[in-house]
C-alpha cells in the first residue's frame, strides 16, 4: 500500500475563506451520505483523513484536502436530504454555486451517485447544474460493494440512462469497502492533471 501525503488543510462556508489559487481543484459533489468520505479516505490510504457519519446532512461546510502539495480534493456540501430545513438547503446549494462559479482553479468535477439506486431528481439537477457551468461531470457510482454481481450491469445502465450519458463519458464503478475503482479514479485525476506539467499523481 503507498503512502499518499493527503491532509484537511481548512473548512470554509464562504469565498473569503477559500485557500490559495495555487493548486488545481478536483470536486466532489453527491447526495448526503453517497460516500464523498469513504471516497476521500480510499484515495488518500487514511481511515479517518475524511471524517464520516451514519448521519446523512451533517457537513455543512466546504472540506479542502490537500494530496501531496500537488493538486487538492475539495468536498463540497451533500444535497438532497429532507430533514434538513428548505433554508439550510439553500445555504449549501448557495455555497456550492458560489465555489463552481468562482473557483478559477477547479479543474474536475466529479459526481458521486449511490451504485444501488437510479438517480434521483436532485442527482439530475445536479448533473444539469455542472454542466451549466462549462464541466462535463465524471461520475462515480459508489457503494458496488452492496449489490449482487447479477445487479451491477443493470444498475450501471440505468445510471448511464438516466443522466443521460454519452459514449464519451467517464462512469466509475466504486467500493470503499473492497476498493474497488480506485485505481480508475487516480488514474483520472491523474489525465486530467496532465496538462499542468508536473501535477501528476504518484502511484
Amino acid at each position: 500500500m503507498e503512502f499518499i501525503d493527503a491532509k484537511l488543510i481548512t473548512t470554509a462556508v464562504k469565498y473569503e475563506q477559500y485557500p490559495p489559487k495555487d493548486l488545481p481543484e478536483i470536486a466532489l459533489v453527491g447526495r448526503s451520505n453517497v460516500g464523498k468520505s469513504s471516497l476521500i479516505n480510499c484515495l488518500a490510504n487514511r481511515k479517518n483523513l475524511a471524517r464520516t457519519s451514519s448521519t446523512p446532512g451533517k457537513t455543512a461546510t466546504i472540506n479542502f484536502y490537500e494530496f501531496g502539495k500537488k493538486f487538492r480534493i475539495v468536498d463540497l456540501p451533500g444535497y438532497g436530504y429532507a430533514k434538513v430545513s428548505q433554508k439550510e438547503r439553500e445555504k449549501w446549494a448557495g455555497m456550492i454555486e458560489n465555489y463552481l462559479a468562482r473557483r478559477e482553479n477547479l479543474v474536475l468535477v466529479i459526481q458521486l451517485v449511490d451504485a444501488r439506486h437510479k438517480p434521483t431528481a436532485d442527482d439530475k439537477t445536479m448533473f444539469d447544474w455542472i454542466k451549466s457551468y462549462n464541466y462535463e461531470p465524471f461520475v462515480v457510482a459508489t457503494k458496488l460493494d452492496k449489490l449482487k454481481k447479477s445487479q451491477i450491469d443493470g444498475n450501471l445502465t440505468a445510471i448511464y440512462d438516466d443522466l443521460h450519458l454519452t459514449e464519451d463519458s467517464v462512469l466509475i464503478p466504486f467500493s470503499a469497502e473492497n476498493r474497488t475503482g480506485r485505481e480508475e479514479v487516480l488514474e483520472l485525476i491523474d489525465y486530467v492533471l496532465e496538462p499542468e506539467g508536473e501535477n501528476q499523481i504518484e502511484d
